[in-house]
């Protein structure tokens, strides 16, 4: 018999999650059902808020809650092994589903989406450039406009402020936790100025770095960060809310909250509109996304942890902050 390794939840995590909430179990290769494929995944996603789940989920959420002893799910790329007759699917197809966190996964064809070869990096279709790609699109940006990108060295950020400048922004500016990551930001990755966390106000902060107002914003964090957003805006601003870290990281809460205090007077008088993101529009971003790597024109910053025995020390790295870009394990 044949055997699979898949990511296990063992115990409700007590605050954050740590390697040792987890398991990795040994089961048989699945058996696909009437109209299922038989995917030996190659990547899958380790993303931060992957906590929210563990902690129970969010009402009218795309994802339901994780329990003790449930294999942990997230996007994931892999070659086709079967197909069904008649799928227009063959062996070696390359597609994308969500049931990583395992070496073989069982999917309905209805949820594989075959992949074609506009990305060289089989891996490149697990960025999150999609989602910073419709967020920008949906702030509705204009040339020379400035836009904050909180979170700036996540998944999300790390191709944000590279996507605002391709789509002509005039000032691009982030937040991130580290002077390390900040330097980055700005040498490689299409920033003007990036906003350290701690010390003085936030808000006081991004008054400095954006010292004529803001434009547009792509928050991911929430909290003290989107009420920043909302002080330095100019009028006019539009602030796509994509994320909500602050309250999905935080260790003394479950993850599945976020709230935060916004001051309504200035969303009335400087007419900011607030919108939450929508992904699902976005049709035309894989094209353009091999067409701007193919010409140097954009980098997708990963980094590649080799074997599902490390996914979950990754997961717990992520949550910390510990790496820049997206965050795959590599089977």
């Amino acid at each position: 018999m044949s055997y699979s390794r898949e990511v296990r939840l063992v115990t409700s995590p007590a605050g954050l999650p740590r390697p040792e909430d987890f398991a990795v179990v040994e089961v048989p290769v699945p058996t696909p059902g009437d109209g299922e494929v038989l995917v030996r995944n190659r990547y899958f996603h380790v993303f931060a808020a992957l906590r929210t789940v563990l902690g129970g989920s969010v009402e009218g959420a795309p994802f339901p809650p994780i329990h003790p002893g449930d294999t942990l799910f997230g996007a994931a790329v892999g070659e086709v092994v079967t197909a069904p007759a008649g799928s227009a699917l063959a062996a070696g197809d390359l597609v994308f589903h969500w049931l990583g966190w395992r070496e073989y996964a069982a999917v309905p064809v209805a949820q594989v989406q075959p992949l074609g070869n506009a990305l060289a990096d089989p891996g490149a279709h697990l960025s999150s450039g999609r989602t910073a790609y419709a967020a920008i699109l949906q702030s509705g940006l204009q040339p020379g406009e400035t836009v904050f990108v909180s979170g700036a060295a996540g998944a999300v950020g790390s191709l944000a402020g590279q996507i605002a400048r391709l789509l002509g922004a005039g000032r691009v500016i982030g937040s991130t936790g580290s002077a390390a990551k900040a330097r980055r930001l700005v040498d490689e990755f299409g920033y003007d100025d990036v906003v350290l966390r701690g010390g003085e106000p936030f808000a006081d902060r991004l008054a400095k770095a954006a010292p004529d107002g803001i434009d547009v914003a792509v928050d991911n964090v929430g909290g003290e960060q989107l009420q920043a957003a909302v002080a330095v805006a100019r009028p006019g601003a539009r602030l796509v809310l994509v994320g909500a870290l602050s309250g999905q990281l935080a260790p003394d809460r479950a993850g599945t909250v976020a709230p935060v205090s916004l001051d309504t007077f200035a969303l009335i008088l400087k007419h900011i509109t607030l919108r939450g993101l929508d992904n699902t529009a976005t049709t035309d971003w894989t094209d353009r996304f091999g067409d701007w790597l193919g010409r140097g024109e954009i980098t997708f910053p990963s980094v590649r942890i080799s074997g599902i025995e490390h996914a979950a020390r990754a997961l717990s790295e992520t949550i910390q902050g510990r790496h820049f870009g997206t965050v795959l394990v590599e089977l």
